[in-house]
């Protein structure tokens, strides 16, 4: 291994420590039963889980990714800068709707940001029980924010001292056991392993611990492997080289030792990491202990006894004990059930109502019960013939979880006891499985998904938004990767979203006729979905369709809202699959709700069309003009909701000078627009009277009390002299403007305004003389410029200044027009947002700097601000 590569896993190796010690410790500090970190991933917008402690993780593998954009408290942390605390569920539910039905159960969190040297790395988190309110978390809120800052100052340390790339986390999430469930240190015993030279150590407490001699461990990695799991050595060892190749050390493992004793081994490599480019598989020291969980034999014996069947999982779901009766009603021997996860030893509980009910016991204190269909396995002695009971005995089992601090007890019993109870009757013939009455296990994860799916379609407005929240939602619940919407347009389909797909692959299908034989016209035309479990399958179904180079399932979903076709939605997956009867249905009531949501996208679009052609007519198409003064001016529309707002911009001329002119009015909508436009005919009409500043505010002031449209607003008017520069300002509760001088030092001008239009009949707007420099810039904006969630405005401001100031350096030198391209620098930023939640206005104005020498003996100094 070169040096740098060495140092580079090593590096790696002490960010995963820094982030599990975080991790660990902040339960602790927090009063928790589990908790992680995310971290910046190399994908932008992107955050990875990067450590989870106490819950097992393929049971949330949904919540390993999260864009920083989702309303989600983790990606408001990290986005917004906050600390979230959720005391109980209902504030879950009120503030984050989308994570709460994702998660429905009983538990309080909190989200601290990890900041170091101003850089925002992720977000420590932490699950905790219920607490009343959120005053009850103020005191761990503020020792988790303590070891937040301690954690970004150690990864600030890291990033300066690597040298490298930046700290970011782009695997798997690492699983560790929380504090406080460690086995006892008492009996113990140790080894390391060196996969380059083979070669194995043992410390002289193991062989005794594992009951064998010391020779038996042999020289190599295999006789290791049968010392410490003579019934398994190659899962063992499997996991020995897992952790050699520096990926996360592995789940702990318990096996029975020679003596059928349970053992616990835990692995770790001191580069516990993936491997840098150039390392050599394999090729990380290994160093291991194996740990006797203590005097259990008296327990084991007496749960043996019990005619259910009883597991004992830990945190991470590790089955540690089972009993002979859950072996039989499982169908699987003991053997493989210890040591391994539930899912893994039991593979058909891999489904999503175990998986909901495990993560609500996980997550809540009270106990879960629940039902589950148990398969037929070929050639197992169906436990049923083993107890003496009926085959309906076998079909169906009832679960229920009792959650610990440390462990998780469930006990299985047949069904059929449930039934007996309920008064149900068991099946006439013997080959009939299920009687209709049996209580059949109802999955809450295709509940959640349209749940999920309804309450992000809510927030989103655009046809573009609701794409976006079909693929960030349902594809990833069904393990799809391919999308495409076309909605219904005078008799013909036109693509409006598509994601996955081959570049150009769809476009034969633009705007094809509802008479086309195709699977995404029939499923619009006939009303009924279409499902085909891979490529074969469509193309017997429709021979010459065109098909992309995958050998993938599709489903073909209409989109039809209150009976009237809206579209179709494709749904693409890389491999061959079946889609269950459950997941039709929930596909089907999925379409649904997707057809209202792009109805209601067309429909606000329409209208919002003509609500901003309203607007633009509003907003003046040209400027007053001046031979010695230069104008500029831009307008870009809020995306968040389409709707139209009330900002607007306008250069007047007023007398022998101009008018400059800004205003905002509250709300959004037709009637902020309407509004607008009645003040901007006002203000004009002052304005050509040339009207001192204060007149013309007070004037507007009172029309808008009278038009009493319910709103208020602001604005900042200033009447220049383009000869002498004078300025003469008022104020009536607007941003104030930005003065960028001819040397380039850029202020915030202090104007001392009045209250906002529309509210008091008695304001008063004093007025404020300033002096314009010729080759200086005046800046007027809008709140929408400089104003972002959780940010205070000041900070926007500032920011505004900066780039005033580097923009501005040529905005008025001799025989150019700049000024445009200062305007545009100014609003590039908010024009590459996508979504930008207000309008944005900006006016710029300078005095143009003579051609010739002007005025070689100096320019008037700019004297501060003076109310008059």
């Amino acid at each position: 291994m070169t040096g740098s590569a060495e140092d580079a896993h090593r590096t790696a190796g002490q960010l995963a420590t820094l982030l599990i010690d975080a991790s660990e410790e902040a339960i602790g500090v927090a009063g928790g039963h589990s908790g992680g970190i995310y971290l910046r991933s190399g994908t932008p917008g992107l955050l990875r889980l990067a450590v989870l402690a106490g819950l097992p993780g393929p049971l949330f593998r949904p919540w390993w990714r999260m864009h920083v954009d989702r309303p989600f408290p983790v990606a408001d942390s990290y986005r917004l800068g906050v600390q979230v605390v959720l005391p109980n569920a209902t504030e879950t539910m009120r503030r984050y709707p989308q994570f709460a039905a994702g998660l429905p159960f009983q538990f309080g969190s909190l989200y601290v940001p990890v900041v170091g040297g101003g850089i925002t790395y992720g977000v420590l988190t932490v699950l905790r029980p219920s607490a009343a309110d959120a005053a009850e978390l103020m005191h761990h809120r503020d020792r988790l924010v303590v070891l937040a800052e301690d954690l970004g100052a150690a990864l600030l340390r890291l990033e300066n001292g690597r040298g490298g790339p930046l700290v970011v986390w782009d695997g798997e999430p690492v699983c560790v056991r929380p504090p406080g469930t460690r086995p006892p240190a008492g009996r113990a015993g140790g080894f390391a392993w060196d996969p380059v030279t083979d070669v194995v150590t043992v410390d002289e407490r193991l062989p005794a611990l594992l009951g064998v001699p010391a020779e038996q461990f042999g020289p190599g990695v295999h006789a290791l492997a049968q010392a410490l799991a003579p019934a398994d050595p190659s899962r063992v060892l499997a996991a020995l080289r897992e952790t050699a190749a520096g990926r996360p050390p592995p789940l702990p493992l318990y096996v029975r030792a020679e003596d059928e004793a349970l053992r616990l081994v835990e692995l770790w490599s001191p580069y516990a990491a993936p491997s840098p480019p150039g390392t050599p598989s394999g090729a990380h020291p290994v160093r291991g202990f194996v740990v006797d969980p203590g005097p259990g034999a008296a327990a084991d014996a007496a749960a043996d006894l019990l005619p259910d069947g009883i597991l004992c999982l830990d945190r991470l779901g590790v089955i540690h004990y089972a009993n002979p009766r859950a072996a039989q009603l499982l169908q699987r021997p003991r053997a493989e059930l210890l040591g391994r996860s539930l899912w893994e030893g039991v593979p058909w509980l891999n489904q999503p109502t175990c998986e909901d009910h495990l993560r609500g016991a996980l997550l809540s204190p009270d106990p879960v019960r629940f039902h589950v269909a148990r398969p037929a396995v070929e050639g197992a002695v169906p436990p049923e013939e083993e107890a003496g009971g009926t085959p309906y005995e076998g079909a169906w089992l009832d679960v229920c979880v009792f959650p610990g601090p440390d462990v998780l007890a469930c006990t299985f019993r047949p069904a059929n006891r449930v039934a007996e109870a309920a008064g149900l009757r068991p099946p006439a013939e013997p080959d009939e499985t299920v009687p209709e009455e049996a209580p059949r296990a109802v999955s809450l994860a295709p509940l959640y998904r349209p749940i999920v799916l309804a309450i992000a379609l809510t927030e989103a407005v655009t046809a573009r938004q609701v794409a976006a929240v079909v693929m960030r939602e349902l594809l990833p619940a069904f393990g799809g990767r391919r999308l495409a919407i076309y909605l219904l347009q005078d008799r013909h389909l036109y693509l409006a979203w598509e994601n996955g797909f081959p570049k150009g692959f769809l476009a034969p299908f633009e705007g094809v006729g509802l008479d086309a034989h195709l699977p995404g016209v029939e499923t619009l035309t006939s009303g009924r979905p279409l499902f085909f479990d891979s490529m074969q399958q469509l193309t017997e179904a429709y021979p010459g369709i065109p098909l992309d180079a995958t050998r993938g399932a599709r489903a073909f979903l209409p989109l039809i809202a209150s009976g009237r076709p809206v579209g179709s939605c494709i749904l693409g997956f890389d491999v061959p699959r079946t889609f269950s009867t459950e997941e039709r249905a929930v596909l089907t009531a999925l379409a649904g709700l997707i057809a209202h949501a792009m109805e209601k996208a067309q429909r606000y679009e329409s209208e919002a069309a003509l609500a901003r052609g309203l607007q633009q007519a509003l907003l003046p198409r040209r400027l007053s003009a001046h031979p010695q003064v230069d104008t500029a001016g831009r307008y870009l529309p809020g995306t968040q909701g389409m709707e139209v707002g009330g900002d607007w911009y306008d250069v007047v001329e007023a007398g022998d000078g101009l008018a400059l002119v800004i205003g905002d009015v509250q709300g959004h909508g037709v009637s902020a627009a309407a509004t607008m436009g009645q003040l901007r005919s006002a203000v004009r009409a002052f304005a050509l009277g040339d009207r001192p500043p204060d007149e013309v505010l007070s004037g507007i002031n009172h029309l808008l009390i009278d038009l009493d449209p319910g709103q208020f607003a602001s604005c900042c008017y200033i009447r220049l002299d383009p000869v002498s520069g004078l300025a003469r300002a008022a104020n009536a509760g607007h941003p104030p403007p930005l003065l960028r001088h001819p040397d380039g030092h850029t202020d915030v001008v202090d104007l001392p305004g009045g209250v906002v239009l529309g509210v008091d009949p008695h304001a008063r707007y004093p007025v404020t003389e300033l002096l314009i420099e010729p080759g200086a810039v005046l800046a007027l904006y809008t709140d929408g410029l400089v104003e972002r969630p959780g940010v205070d405005i000041d900070e926007g401001i500032t920011a505004l200044r900066v780039a005033l100031a580097r923009a501005g350096a040529s905005a008025a030198r001799p025989g150019r027009r700049p000024l445009a391209g200062v305007a545009d620098r100014l609003t590039a930023k908010a024009r590459h947002t996508a979504d930008r939640p207000d309008d944005i206005a900006l006016l710029l104005a300078t005095r143009r700097v003579a051609a010739r020498n002007h005025r070689r003996g100096g320019s008037h100094p700019l004297h501060p601000p003076t109310p008059t």
